[in-house]
């Protein structure tokens, strides 16, 4: 192994292909000729000392010490960016737009609230808000389209994001007074949950791909929208959760009735406001993260 260290260009030439899947479109990626890509990987290995990918495969397959080394490079090349971003972030001045991305679920007044303090405090910047649902959040900051998120329910999270509790909603499990489920005394067994339509918000990114989010019955109606959701529990259609904040008027009214499960006792939907760590923080940006973070959705 050489005394030299690696360069981070070496590091994320590295990230680049085990991304990209192939030298040919790392080098796409990087705008780059492949035989630069190829000897800079060569040069990489004779620094580690050690084989980053298996010899003789048509793709690139990662040896047991480059699976070591992608885990390194990858924290590197985040800090490396963090410390840009924050850098860029202290020198750059008052940003002309910020963008914020929130999660269909988050309760309106609260957003309504913070916006209209922000709009107070920033006259001169604009906003770009998008709302979303499930993983569209989580897809937006990722890309750099929006560089803060209210996101919703996460498992884990990838590593460029940056994450922090941000409150949470509860959720009623509603149907319409006519629909079977509504005339059940008591708690609602799995079983006869299983049996009826379920109305099931969907994801418009495919972040939350293959996982299924309070999903009972057999037979569901997906839908992207969740005022077309509201709407159809409302029309009899199909029973199904929705946050408390907007179904409140209508369990009052008797337009909806309140369902119990007899698996749980209450549904929560927790938030978590998320960035890149290597996205630029300027001051309106930073002011919105204090004060989200100060009002939490609960």
């Amino acid at each position: 192994m050489s005394d030299r260290s690696p360069t981070l260009d070496q590091l994320r030439v590295f990230v680049a292909v085990v991304e990209a899947g192939s030298f040919s479109r790392a080098a796409e990626v990087l705008g780059r000729a492949q035989s630069v890509v190829s000897y800079t990987i060569g040069n990489l290995e004779s620094l580690l000392g050690c084989a980053l990918f298996e010899r003789g495969r048509r793709r690139p397959m990662l040896t047991e010490a480059g699976r070591a080394m992608l885990a390194d490079a990858r924290r590197i090349d985040l800090l490396t960016r963090e410390m840009a971003a924050r850098a860029a972030g202290l020198t750059g001045g008052l940003e002309g737009e910020v963008s914020l991305a929130v999660d269909v679920m988050y309760p309106s007044v609260k957003l309504v609230s913070v916006l209209q303090a922000f709009a107070a405090q920033f006259p001169t910047v604009a906003l770009d808000l998008q709302m979303e649902a499930l993983g569209g959040v989580l897809k937006l900051v990722l890309d750099g389209e929006s560089g803060l998120g209210l996101s919703g329910p996460r498992e884990s999270w990838p590593d460029p994001i940056e994450a922090v509790a941000a409150g949470a909603a509860r959720l009623e499990a509603v149907a319409a007074p006519s629909h079977p489920l509504a005339q059940y005394q008591g708690a609602i067994p799995v079983a006869a949950l299983r049996e009826h339509t379920q109305l099931v918000l969907s994801d418009r990114s495919r972040m939350t791909e293959g996982h299924n989010f309070g999903v009972y019955a057999a037979q569901t109606w997906r839908l992207g929208d969740l005022d077309a959701k509201h709407r159809l529990l409302l029309a009899g259609l199909g029973w199904g959760s929705m946050p408390e904040h907007i179904v409140e008027p209508d369990i009052a009214s008797g337009a909806l009735v309140r369902l119990t499960l007899a698996d749980r006792d209450q549904l929560i939907y927790p938030f978590a406001l998320i960035r890149r760590v290597d996205s630029r923080t300027g001051p309106a940006m930073q002011w919105l993260i204090e004060r989200f973070a100060v009002q939490r959705a609960d």
